[in-house]
């Protein structure tokens, strides 16, 4: 199903980067993440659980992976999740970066007007965001040399119909990562379009590929835990 609404085309909406922009002492490391995913217990709210990450504006929640976390604010002010404990990055020593994050928008200032147009404008954007320059102009891997496609196609998100692009990046300093940007018409309202992104640093034993499936698979409509979609089969780990 295509989204048949367009926005309007704008500015960045941000990055799921794992790059924070503060100098101070990164928070303490905690739990490596795994791929279990919470459920919320009878009587919770989504927001009160944190095995769930819940957007109230797009009408959807995301399984929250083990040892994660959920900030309370971001540069870019998107709803987050990401890896426990900080990092230097490489390349900027003076700025933290974490090995997972996850977030989620509603993109602004768009002419595309599907799924596959959206994911396929959003992928360089989100993987720029992460590896080649943050929110504030910080070259924190210094930047992307090469990217490659590992994935292309279209995935059921939440009952609907979207679509992804992942691609595998090199950086000039650190050791790269896989970033993902899923787009598909949000479960509320008119089915205004929702975009996904995730970034994963490469190298790290807890971040398999197949987790992003995983998250994939987990993202319901709020109040709708039994609504079956996301990758299935379609999308190997």
């Amino acid at each position: 199903m295509a989204v048949t609404a367009a926005v309007l085309l704008g500015g960045d909406d941000g990055g799921t980067g794992p790059a924070a922009v503060s100098s101070g002492t990164p928070p303490p490391a905690s739990a490596s993440a795994t791929a279990s995913v919470g459920t919320p217990a009878p009587g919770d709210s989504p927001d009160e659980d944190p095995g769930i990450l819940t957007d109230q504006l797009n009408g959807i929640t995301l399984p929250v992976p083990a040892g994660w976390e959920k900030p309370e604010s971001t540069v870019d002010d998107a709803i987050t999740m990401r890896t426990a404990g900080s990092y230097s990055c490489p390349g900027d020593f003076g700025a933290f970066c974490y090995h997972g994050t996850v977030t989620t928008r509603t993109p602004s200032r768009t002419d595309a007007t599907t799924p596959e147009a959206l994911a396929e404008q959003d992928i360089p954007t989100a993987a720029d965001r992460v590896y080649e320059e943050n929110l504030v102009g910080r070259r924190v891997h210094g930047g992307i040399v090469p990217h490659k496609v590992l994935r292309s196609e279209s995935v059921s998100v939440a009952g609907r119909t979207g679509y992804l692009v992942r691609w595998q990046v090199t950086t000039a300093k650190g050791p790269g990562g896989v970033v993902q940007s899923v787009a598909f018409p949000s479960a509320v309202g008119s089915g205004t379009p929702v975009l996904v992104r995730m970034a994963f640093d490469a190298g790290q034993k807890d971040l398999p590929l197949s987790l992003m499936d995983t998250i994939t698979r987990g993202i319901r409509p709020v109040g709708d835990s039994a609504t079956g979609g996301g990758a299935g089969s379609s999308v190997a780990p």
